[in-house]
């Protein structure tokens, strides 16, 4: 029994640090994309409250969409890692081409979608400069989706090789021309025109091509990725690869999307209380979303190596890597939410220096700290079960804890008397995210507890992608 457990625990070891490896680069790319919102974020808050929010609302509509397409594409990489790690990495072309059929269809429905979306205004009261801004930055936006689809195809291919460097370099690439271009378009510069917050839409669109771009180069150059043959001539489109990827990623984009709609949709409910209030939302969400990037990164990390030990049928192996990653995230997630706790009131100081907003914005931090372990636990419980290929209950899960408990309790704290002697605002709302989280971590932390001790049960074993 002694050396059982002293291997376990070398096993063990071995594997945190192989997560580590693979997470560090994956963390700096996704803080490269959350850094793009968080320069957004500041830029617009220097012109003005009503700027900062009119980002906050558009987003509120604008990354539901993209995240849902994200969320469906992401199905990419525990398929393809699965076949990398059966040794069959050749399979992996023709599910990047089929991908990128899908991404062509999922970015024109999602143009369609974004552009008939501020309809919505028409029977909410919302400032009519409000309103137009946020407008404006949706249509601006929307010509980058074709960009942003491809870009994730790319994206999934290179995490299943655990090639992270260069999306890792793309992204570092991607923020730095993020910043001058916000300037120019916002500040109307170069001959362009002023257009406030709503420049940062251009900002977006643009860096979104960039990447594509800068990534479709790098993957016809790369010799890390010709085992799969990405660009040899296939015969066509095959239906059962792009079933597959359905069936394995709309539960994925789904879960997804309903989480992002609980925060979205909060700004939505929130702006008739005033621009201050969801400026105050913003901020918060904005630094939490940005610290939130290290335990999503293990999360996608544990998607790649418990999907290649699938693919090896190495169980043993998957479920060491599951609960090593769980782990390592709890323990990063306990620093940062002290520290969440700690310099609250310094971190609201990078956003604004407008009195009103930092005041509706510190208890809000104290909240977000409270959340940021459940927070972590679920999103790295999902990317464990992503990578067994068991998307369906990640998708009943959330659907619970984010809709009926954080949109239903939260709209009732925030706005009535039902269930307090008086209407909490937005207080009311993040209480309803820290329940929301807290069942969505033990729904999926049971469901992975299950999915390791019954990998045979999930079908997945010998089975073609």
């Amino acid at each position: 029994m002694k050396y059982f457990f002293l291997g376990f625990k070398q096993r063990f070891s071995k594997e945190c640090f192989a997560i580590l490896r693979l997470a560090g680069p994956i963390v700096v790319a996704q803080l490269t994309i959350t850094g793009m919102s968080f320069v957004d974020t500041i830029m617009a808050g220097s012109v003005s409250p009503t700027d900062l929010a009119a980002v906050a609302v558009a987003a509120s509509f604008f990354n539901p969409i993209i995240l849902l397409l994200q969320g469906i594409l992401m199905a990419v990489t525990p398929l393809v890692a699965y076949q990398i790690g059966a040794k069959q990495a050749f399979k992996g072309g023709n599910i990047f081409r089929q991908a990128l059929f899908i991404s062509l269809i999922l970015a024109a429905t999602a143009w369609v979608i974004l552009w008939f979306a501020p309809n919505v205004f028409n029977v909410m009261d919302v400032e009519p400069q409000l309103v137009g801004l946020t407008k404006q930055y949706l249509f601006f936006v929307s010509f980058g989706l074709p960009a942003f689809a491809l870009y994730q195809v790319l994206r999934g291919v290179n995490e299943a090789c655990s090639n992270i460097k260069a999306i890792m370099l793309i992204g570092i690439a991607g923020l730095a021309l993020n910043i001058p271009i916000n300037y120019v378009f916002i500040n109307g510069l170069l001959g362009m025109p002023k257009l406030g917050g709503a420049g940062c839409g251009v900002a977006t669109a643009m860096v979104n091509w960039f990447m594509a771009i800068a990534m479709l180069i790098y993957a016809k150059r790369s010799t890390t990725l010709l085992p799969l043959k990405l660009f040899e001539q296939g015969s066509g489109i095959d239906w059962a690869i792009i079933s597959r990827i359905f069936k394995l990623g709309l539960p994925i984009g789904g879960a997804i999307f309903f989480e992002v709609t609980l925060f979205s949709m909060i700004a939505l409910l929130l702006s008739p209380l005033g621009a201050d209030i969801v400026a105050a939302h913003q901020i918060a969400l904005n630094f939490t979303s940005m610290v939130f990037m290290l335990p999503l990164s293990i999360g996608i990390a544990l998607t790649i190596r418990v999907g290649n030990y699938m693919g090896e049928k190495s169980l043993d192996k998957a479920q060491i890597s599951a609960y090593s990653g769980v782990i390592l995230s709890i323990i990063a997630t306990l620093f940062i939410a002290t520290a969440t706790v700690l310099f609250r009131h310094d971190i609201i100081s990078w956003y604004t220096n407008n009195t009103a907003v930092a005041a509706i914005a510190a208890p809000l931090f104290l909240l977000a700290a409270t959340y940021q372990l459940s927070d972590s636990l679920q999103v790295c419980c999902a990317g464990a079960l992503r990578g067994y290929q068991d998307t369906r209950f990640i998708l009943i899960v959330t659907l619970i804890s984010f809709w009926p408990i954080g949109l239903g309790v939260g709209s009732i704290l925030t706005f009535t008397d039902y269930l307090t002697s008086e209407p909490m605002g937005v207080i009311g709302f993040w209480i309803a995210i820290v329940l929301a989280l807290t069942a969505c971590a033990i729904g999926l932390f049971s469901r992975l507890v299950w999915a390791t001790n019954n990998p045979h049960k999930l079908h997945l074993i010998n089975k073609e992608a």
